[in-house]
């Protein structure tokens, strides 16, 4: 199955080494004039197609050697028979000119993101897109919140190294982890035994988190630096697989939901965030790669920039102000 990825090509040439007209064009001719286009916080619902092409030339002027690498493309159809694509990988470029509050650094930065995509015909419909802006705030020296439990790097793409090159049928990889988030949901009822870790989880898998987060190594360094204290501070969490698309292909399997989970900040918090009882939406875009019968590799993106702005915490504007010596932004 392949028609899905090809069709999306054009669009991932163009964003290769940015090409802002030839970009304008394939936009033009891939998405629906009334597509729904989602992107993290602060962007949020853009106006249209057309808006998120502002958004990447905002993007292109910050960085003027804007080039993106992809390290996973995969399709497939979700539980109610809708195609998608997802696509994994990283911004780069020299960051030389400040970008949504960010200072410039002169130096090359990189920005995760996982892109979803709806295709109805030879239409792009939606559009789903988290990109890790935390993690350019920390190249900058300007991360105004908690330091990450887990190891905050490069996140590299698939060992394998087959990303772009995922073929036949995902119905086995599918079932792995849609067993494994069955199990994930158990634990309400029977705490961490209950959710049977081990069963899924390769002992040497990596779970790389999103900045903030960082990344855990084995099953303990996914329970240590993520799921623990995520468990605590979000016991009543609902949603996951049931609140958004789940597909597949060969070893690869990709979640999006939009949002894909509630819950209310209570325990001893999460991130450095007090447990003040706020209900929360959450944004994760996930893939995983199966090997043999167990996940070995785990890329996950979670809009926590949106997290804070529900709890009332302008994250952005925090960053500005541990900028402003170096930006000649002080008060007098």
């Amino acid at each position: 199955m392949a028609q899905g990825k090809d069709h999306l090509i054009p669009l991932r040439t163009a964003l290769r080494d940015f090409d802002s007209m030839q970009a304008e064009k394939i936009i033009d001719q891939l998405f629906a004039p009334t597509a729904v286009m989602q992107l993290a916080h602060p962007f949020e619902t853009l106006d249209g197609p057309r808006g998120y092409l502002g958004v990447l030339r905002d993007l292109h002027a910050a960085w003027p050697d804007l080039e993106r690498r992809e390290t996973i493309v995969l399709e497939g159809r979700d539980q109610g028979g809708q195609t998608w694509i997802g696509c994994c990988g990283y911004w780069t470029g020299t960051f030389r000119k400040p970008w949504i509050g960010i200072p410039a650094t002169g130096h090359q930065a990189v920005m995760r993101f996982h892109e979803f995509y709806r295709l109805e015909g030879d239409k792009i419909t939606e559009m789903q897109t988290l990109w890790d802006l935390p993690e350019v705030m920390m190249q900058a020296g300007v991360w105004p919140m908690g330091p990450s439990l887990g190891r905050e790097w490069h996140v590299p793409g698939p060992a394998t190294q087959d990303g772009l090159r995922i073929e036949g049928n995902g119905d086995a990889a599918f079932q792995i982890v849609n067993d494994m988030l069955l199990g994930l949901s158990r634990f309400a009822d029977g705490g961490p035994e209950a959710m049977d870790l081990p069963r899924y989880w390769h002992p040497n898998c990596n779970w790389y988190g999103p900045s903030g987060i960082g990344t855990g190594r084995g099953i303990s360094g996914f329970r240590n630096w993520h799921q623990i204290p995520f468990l605590n501070a979000l016991p009543n969490r609902v949603g996951g697989r049931t609140s958004g698309h789940l597909f597949a292909q060969g070893n690869y399997v990709g979640f999006t939901g939009w949002p894909g989970m509630g819950a209310t900040v209570t325990g001893d918090g999460w991130l450095g965030i007090a447990p003040a009882g706020q209900k929360i939406e959450m944004r994760s875009l996930d893939f995983w790669r199966v090997e043999g019968d167990v996940i070995r590799e785990n890329w996950v993106l979670i809009d926590l920039l949106h997290v804070w702005s529900q709890l009332g915490v302008d994250v952005l504007g925090r960053a500005r102000e541990l900028a402003k010596a170096r930006t000649g932004l002080l008060d007098p």
